[in-house]
């Protein structure tokens, strides 16, 4: 009889933006449960701590910047250290984009990594696919290095997820009693990307992308969920760096009562835990919603749904409106067709 498999922590590579890494959690959850210990995630960005922070599948994240040379950065140093102490544990890299592949590729060389150990995402993504499937056809491989036959895949399906702290659900708590939202069903509107962030989008609200929606339509789509549901809490949610721009569509939309919060990941995290229902667009913060149980509305933009579309451990409703071949902006999406999705929502009751 063969001894059983010694238990492992896989090392997991991708420089991805917050949806990018919140859709990752669904590899991650295989290969614990395929290997035994947690993952080591390397990431660039400063919002992969937050993301994976108390996660069950996540032992240890590792950050390095996005776009500058490894070898100019001090933490590049530390990352290659860590690296070097990691054998035999198996390497996934699950990055796609060819000049991030490069930059991982010299970390490993750097760092002596037996490329028997390591095993990469297929490239180029397949469109026609959604890109969880990609991330867990990675998982489902076994590097050269290791016996199939001792980490054999576990059963059970895998989708995103992300926990929340307790600490993290008092303060939501204390937040909802010092605004008067306590007890009242909150609806999250997500009306800002990755974009809006950018030093050259502050300068106002709407920019020609792709995944812009007019703020006369979110006027028209916020006056009408308050005739459905007066008795809800509209609530503008936005990263703390994007108030003012909040500030200036709550004066566009002129409405009364609506409100605004500007909050970070876990900061909303917490709020989505307790919310009943969210209308977004296709952004990173559609994705932590999905992964939390919070059933949500997705306007989209050029990328198809078939690729990109949230997912939700909990089977909770995710509905997307528009992108290709429907539509390749959301420009192209009618405020009736987002109204109605939302209306078609299950009610999900607010803590």
């Amino acid at each position: 009889m063969s001894a059983p498999a010694r238990a492992l922590t896989p090392i997991v590579i991708l420089f991805g933006r917050v949806g990018d890494m919140i859709m990752l959690t669904a590899a991650l959850s295989l290969l614990r449960r395929r290997y035994g210990g947690p993952c080591h995630v390397v990431g660039a960005g400063p919002w992969n701590r937050d993301i994976y922070r108390g996660h069950p599948d996540v032992a240890r994240c590792w950050t390095l910047p996005r776009h500058l040379p490894l070898a100019t950065t001090h933490q590049w140093l530390g990352v290659v250290r860590a690296l070097r102490q990691t054998a035999p544990a198996p390497i996934y890299v699950a990055e796609a984009m060819p000049r991030q592949v490069s930059r991982i590729k010299r970390l490993l060389s750097l760092s002596g990594i037996d490329a028997g150990r390591c095993v990469f995402l297929e490239d180029p993504p397949n469109l026609e696919e959604h890109y969880i499937e990609s991330l867990l056809r990675l998982a489902a491989r076994t590097p050269p290095a290791l016996a199939s036959a001792q980490y054999p895949l576990p059963g059970g399906l895998s989708a995103p997820r992300l926990v929340t702290l307790e600490a993290e659900r008092s303060q939501c708590e204390a937040l909802l009693q010092q605004r008067g939202w306590s007890g009242r069903p909150l609806v999250l509107i997500q009306p800002g990307t990755a974009r809006t962030l950018s030093a050259r989008s502050r300068k106002r609200w709407q920019r020609d992308n792709d995944r812009s929606w007019p703020v006369d339509r979110w006027r028209e789509l916020l006056h009408a969920l308050r005739e459905h549901r007066p008795q809800a809490v509209l609530v503008l949610r936005g990263a703390v760096s994007e108030l003012s721009l909040l500030e200036e569509m709550r004066e566009a939309i002129g409405l009364e009562g609506l409100q605004i919060a500007g909050l970070g990941l876990r900061e909303s995290f917490a709020l989505m835990e307790v919310a009943e229902s969210m209308i977004s667009m296709d952004t990173g913060m559609a994705h932590a919603a999905a992964a939390l149980g919070l059933p949500v509305v997705v306007i989209m933009g050029a990328n198809p749904q078939s690729w990109v579309l949230p997912r939700a451990a909990s089977g909770s409703p995710v509905i997307g409106i528009g992108g290709p071949p429907v539509s390749r902006r959301a420009d192209q999406i009618p405020v009736k067709a987002v109204l109605e999705a939302w209306c078609s929502l299950p009610a999900r009751r607010s803590a």
